[in-house]
């Protein structure tokens, strides 16, 4: 039997409530499906950081290497400086993993969440693999003088071809691993941000190795326009970092929103993350009205990527029926209690 290590955790705000529901549903899946879970919670977050002054030290990732995987809630509190703890914790285990792959499913589970007129499930199924650990996010920049009138402020993209050609191959391999449509579509900004041509050349020549895949290419300006006119072109996407932190979570907005939303930051074969998009919400912390189906979401995806298909899969298609059944009625957060969502998908994967 499988044994699954998971570093755990919950950070800010709703996070840990989320979380809970999560680590639940990932209890009663190993139950159904035969496999171990060994859950280790970490404290780091804001509050930890207050009451400790420690953000993320180094032997907390030297632990976490040691997991298969490792689960976050959300980060972030207006209480500190904004993107602290973000930097600290989430960029910080980015980086240091080499987690070079940002995987968002962009999937509509039922028409009524959609804001796009006229579109259903089979139109809006897609995934954005997008660069996680270059171009501006590289922390390459600073601020001289700050504060006077001679300020200047520098962040400089930075793609290397190795970073590039990775994320590239992975984005092949999974419009071939899908088996879609076949297509692999590359956003970037070639024409104006001549660096990005990187991209261009390094897609064209992978492009060589995967006959089979039909290629496309599209601005990313161009891009969000199409995301609401035409979802339903789109197969697999692969993108540099900054573009697509922007054009996933337009993506997001497409699938229903925030609430649907997961996401897992990969480093194939090795220890990686998984996590909802959203934010922390502090304001519906503590209260039991936040939507978990996105933490949920994430459990789904990790479970993938640990080799447990049929356990992901059950947990996806609870998901799909609690939203396509009307159970849950609305994904506004007081809707429902965050705890009744956890307890009918633990019920539905039960039921398998």
């Amino acid at each position: 039997m499988a044994n699954h290590r998971i570093a755990v955790v919950g950070g800010d705000g709703i996070g840990p409530e989320v979380t809970r529901e999560a680590m639940k549903v990932l209890s009663a899946s190993a139950e159904v499906y035969g496999f171990g879970v060994e859950a280790t919670e970490y404290p780091y977050g804001t509050q930890h950081y207050l009451d400790t002054g420690e953000k993320f030290p180094e032997s907390a990732l030297d632990a976490m290497r040691q997991h298969d995987a490792i689960y976050l809630g959300a980060i972030g509190d207006p209480r500190v400086e904004v993107g602290m703890m973000e930097r600290a914790i989430i960029a910080g285990i980015r980086f240091k993993l080499d987690l070079y792959v940002n995987l968002r499913p962009i999937k509509l589970y039922d028409e009524r969440l959609c804001p796009l007129k006229g579109k259903t499930p089979e139109d809006v199924d897609f995934v954005v693999v997008r660069e996680n650990t270059e171009d501006a996010y590289a922390g390459i920049g600073g601020i001289l003088k700050k504060g006077t009138p001679y300020e200047v402020a520098t962040q400089t993209m930075i793609y290397t071809r190795n970073g590039v050609e990775r994320v590239i191959r992975y984005a092949f391999d999974l419009a071939r691993a899908r088996g879609r449509k076949k297509r692999l579509t590359l956003v970037d900004k070639a024409n104006a941000i001549r660096a990005q041509d990187i991209w261009t050349r390094v897609f064209a020549e992978v492009a060589t190795e995967y006959p089979e895949i039909e290629t496309d290419h599209g601005y990313v300006d161009a891009t969000c326009m199409w995301f609401i006119k035409k979802p339903e072109w789109y197969d697999v996407i692969v993108t540099p970092n900054l573009f697509g932190d922007i054009i996933t979570d337009l993506g997001a907005a497409i699938q229903g929103g925030m609430g649907v939303a997961a996401s897992g930051n990969i480093h194939p074969g090795r220890v990686s993350l998984f996590e909802p998009i959203h934010g922390s919400a502090p304001k519906y912390a503590g209260k039991n009205m936040a939507c978990p189906i996105a933490a949920i979401a994430a459990t789904s995806m990790m479970l993938d990527y640990l080799g447990d298909k049929d356990a992901a899969a059950a947990v996806d298609g609870a998901i799909e029926t609690l939203l396509t059944t009307g159970r849950v009625k609305s994904l506004r957060a007081g809707t429902h209690g965050t705890d009744e969502i956890g307890d009918w998908v633990v019920e539905l994967v039960q039921a398998k």
